[in-house]
């Protein structure tokens, strides 16, 4: 990251947004941001870190304009992760606190969200230097740690902000709906699919038997991969989990989402420790051919999603070649699994 040379600018700078300038003044109350610091690793809101007179650092996270190009899951993201920091922190789960969140609206030509800072390094900056032992026992404290904010249970399935459309009474029912909102997405920014739309908008009714099996719509962060983990240290000392940070894609639903999510391009489920970690909060978590079919499910699902958002994110390069190689091969082999399981 690359610190900027003036203080950084209000949510909508530049836009117009006197208002929500405004009201970020009178949330810092006397404080003046000294310094502003754009954040890496976002793709979807701009990220600032904002450094305060009276010593406080802040994160302030603004949201594309509303006609922006953009994913039918994708409105109101800060709204979702507002929700998510709020639950999770109920649970003990270690996550920024929500100091405010302004949605989209008139005098707010962009949503916004003001946090606090989880001073550390994410896991991913440092994972080459994490001894073994300190892999280990961080794995289990994540795995802890989601399964605390798992407990958490919502009050539908699906998205939690209202403008998606896209949340249900039931899980089969949800989650139906979210597939076939990303293959209208697919189609809506005229991006191949891996397999036929028809043949992948039917899976939730092949299986609908197997997703019927989550009987309660639990928070699931579904982004908490390594670069969404924030971790201290003192010293030479073990490293330690100093929380969890952007809950935009949480949603309600099957707690086994989380093992995709926290693992994108691997199988979570097969960490022992990760494992171990998560068992000591939910005992009953068992893998049986129910559990490894939803796996597989949602799996085709966000592999999916990472490719078809390429486009409104206009990814280039060697990243988007790759993206698109290895959603085409996760998706397809994400088929073979649930065939051989079917079988």
């Amino acid at each position: 990251m690359a610190a900027d040379t003036a203080p950084s600018p209000p949510p909508g700078s530049g836009n117009g947004d006197e208002l929500a300038a405004e009201r970020l003044r009178r949330l810092l109350g006397p404080a003046t941001v000294v310094r502003g610091t754009a954040l890496s690793g976002g793709l979807h809101n701009s990220v600032r870190l904002l450094e305060l007179s009276d010593g406080r650092h802040l994160v302030l996270k603004t949201a594309p304009p509303e006609n922006a190009p953009a994913l039918t899951h994708e409105r109101g993201l800060l709204g979702t992760e507002a929700l998510f920091h709020r639950l999770a922190a109920r649970t003990g789960a270690r996550v920024p606190a929500v100091l405010h969140h302004e949605p989209a609206g008139p005098g707010t030509p962009a949503e916004w969200l003001l946090l606090s800072y989880l001073h550390g390094t994410t896991w991913d900056a440092v994972r080459d230097r994490i001894a073994p032992a300190d892999r280990a026992a961080l794995r289990r404290e994540l795995g802890e740690t989601l399964a605390r904010t798992a407990t958490v249970t919502g009050p539908a399935y699906g998205y939690p902000q209202p403008a998606a459309g896209l949340s249900a009474p039931d899980w089969p029912a949800a989650f139906t709906a979210m597939l076939h909102a990303v293959l209208a997405d697919a189609s809506r920014f005229d991006v191949a699919l891996p397999a036929p739309a028809g043949f992948l908008a039917w899976l939730p009714v092949r299986f609908g038997d197997r997703l019927a099996e989550v009987r309660r719509p639990a928070l699931v962060h579904f982004d908490a991969w390594e670069g969404n983990a924030v971790l201290v240290r003192t010293g030479t000392g073990p490293w330690r989990l100093s929380g969890l940070i952007d809950g935009e894609r949480a949603f309600f639903g099957d707690p086994l989402a989380e093992l995709v999510g926290l693992d994108p391009l691997g199988t979570a489920e097969d960490d022992a420790d990760l494992l171990a970690g998560y068992r000591s909060v939910t005992p009953t978590l068992t893998l049986g051919v129910g559990a490894r079919v939803r796996l597989a499910l949602y799996r085709v699902y966000l592999a999916l999603v990472m490719r078809v958002e390429s486009a409104p994110r206009a990814y280039g390069g060697d990243f988007a070649t790759w993206l698109d190689t290895w959603s085409a091969d996760r998706v397809m082999e994400q088929l073979a699994v649930l065939d051989a399981l079917e079988a």
